[in-house]
């Protein structure tokens, strides 16, 4: 693969993470068997793709047309035009019409003829597809990108709603990457204290503080030649954020209470519900680490979105479990059944479909799985109620509120419904100063 010096940056070889003068530049990854070529985007102006060497982008691939496609950029919005290529131009699996042109933004996956090309960048740009969508998603185009990106050693960032699947991708990346062999070490931001989190990430040394009777390692020293994986990473208080980031910059790890840091080799993945784009805005996160870990953005889609995986997902999930409940057969789903399963919403997504069908395999037993056996449990998770509304419409205080109110306080439920588990709706609670609903006493 060859570019041309027109680009921009130029080459720039496997493996490649944005340096201090990258990071708030606008840039075009591609990605190949051979490894993941970044270009730096000029503010405005006219960029040839093709085979051709006098492309200012040149992809040396046969499903390239000498002249493929075209870049036009402005300082407040990007668009690519396929200029009547012999394989096309996809933007988030659809193929562009001949001389088409469409806005693409940050976090936007290309397929130019058989190539991988993503844009990444910290501009907000009007029109921009922003996520994958269903239909590219279902067609296998999630997994085929977080498959050329596993190779890489790009920071990768996973974003979508609690319950989505964010860590099943997390795990994927990792068993799919050079580090495939080594650990996978995941930890939840938010499911820890301040100071837990720091000594579980950095570890500590004896006597850093009282009860440390023995050093430990922490989980990033844990993870050497593998890849760590920060659950909920915008939960992360600031003070923590900060020795992240320096961690990231120097690939080295102080523990808490210790004196000289130790060299560390591990690859981040991390996930978050959140738009981090905005809590770096309001000041929650900081803007310098969102770009160290943002070296690719990859976003699932809600389960609401992508209704043909539900058969699918229901099916494997039966199978589970009947094994846990020591059926010889997993019951079948009736038609009736797998209607109710498409028509709900699923604002707790996969993990709330997987209690869902866990719950109706012990309902049903040796019989088909039948509505009833679901709308049990989608009763109890706010059937005949208003769904909760989607992230975005209200704060997050507001909707554990209305989890509780809709779950009668009974906070498992409410965690289901929220599709967290219920100890990270505990501390979602205190945090937010929601007072934990009373045991009654008899």
């Amino acid at each position: 693969m060859s570019a041309n010096k027109n680009s921009g940056r130029g080459d720039t070889t496997m493996p490649w993470q944005p340096g201090d003068d990258d990071l708030r530049k606008r840039k075009l990854l591609v990605l190949a068997d051979d490894g993941v070529t970044a270009h730096v985007l000029p503010e405005q102006g006219t960029l040839s793709i093709g085979r051709a060497e006098e492309a200012d982008i040149t992809i040396d691939r046969h499903s390239i047309s000498r002249r493929h496609a075209l870049l036009h950029l402005s300082p407040d919005r990007i668009e690519i035009e396929d200029v009547g290529s012999s394989n096309g131009t996809r933007v988030a699996g659809r193929k562009l019409d001949a001389a088409e042109r469409i806005v693409v933004g940050p976090g936007d996956h290309l397929e130019v003829g058989g190539v991988t090309v993503l844009v990444q960048g910290p501009t907000i740009f009007p029109g921009g597809t922003a996520k994958i969508d269903a239909d590219a998603a279902s067609a296998g185009g999630l997994p085929r990108l977080a498959a050329r990106v596993a190779r890489s050693e790009l920071s990768v960032l996973i974003g979508g709603e609690t319950g989505v699947g964010k860590e099943v991708l997390a795990l994927r990346i990792h068993e799919l990457s050079p580090r495939g062999r080594g650990p996978f070490v995941p930890l939840n931001c938010a499911a820890l204290s301040e100071e837990l989190l720091a000594s579980e990430l950095f570890g500590y040394e004896k006597g850093a503080f009282t009860g440390a009777h023995a050093a430990k390692p922490g989980l990033l020293e844990a993870a050497e030649l593998g890849t760590v994986f920060l659950d909920e990473v915008g939960e992360m208080p600031m003070s923590q954020q900060v020795k992240l980031l320096r961690v990231l910059e120097e690939r080295k790890v102080m523990r808490v209470g210790g004196l000289q840091a130790r060299a560390i080799d591990v690859r981040f993945v991390s996930a978050t519900h959140r738009d981090l784009r905005k809590e770096v805005a309001a000041g929650r996160f900081r803007e310098d680490l969102y770009y160290r870990l943002n070296g690719i953005t990859l976003r699932i889609p809600p389960l609401r979105e992508r209704t043909a995986e539900i058969a699918g997902l229901a099916q494997e999930f039966l199978a589970g479990a009947a094994v846990k409940a020591g059926l010889a057969l997993a019951p079948p789903l009736s038609a009736e059944a797998h209607a109710a399963l498409l028509s709900h919403p699923w604002p707790g997504n996969v993990r709330q479909l997987k209690n869902v069908i866990e719950r109706a395999v012990v309902l049903a037993g040796d019989e088909p799985v039948r509505p009833e056996h679901l709308f049990n449990e989608l009763d109890e998770l706010g059937g005949g109620t208003a769904p909760l509304p989607e992230r975005g419409e209200v704060d997050e205080r507001t909707r554990i509120v209305q989890a509780l109110q809709q779950c009668g306080s009974n906070q498992t439920r409410a965690a289901a419904l929220l599709g967290v588990s219920r100890r990270t709706l505990g501390t979602w609670m205190d945090r937010h100063g929601i007072a934990r609903p009373q045991k009654s006493r008899r």
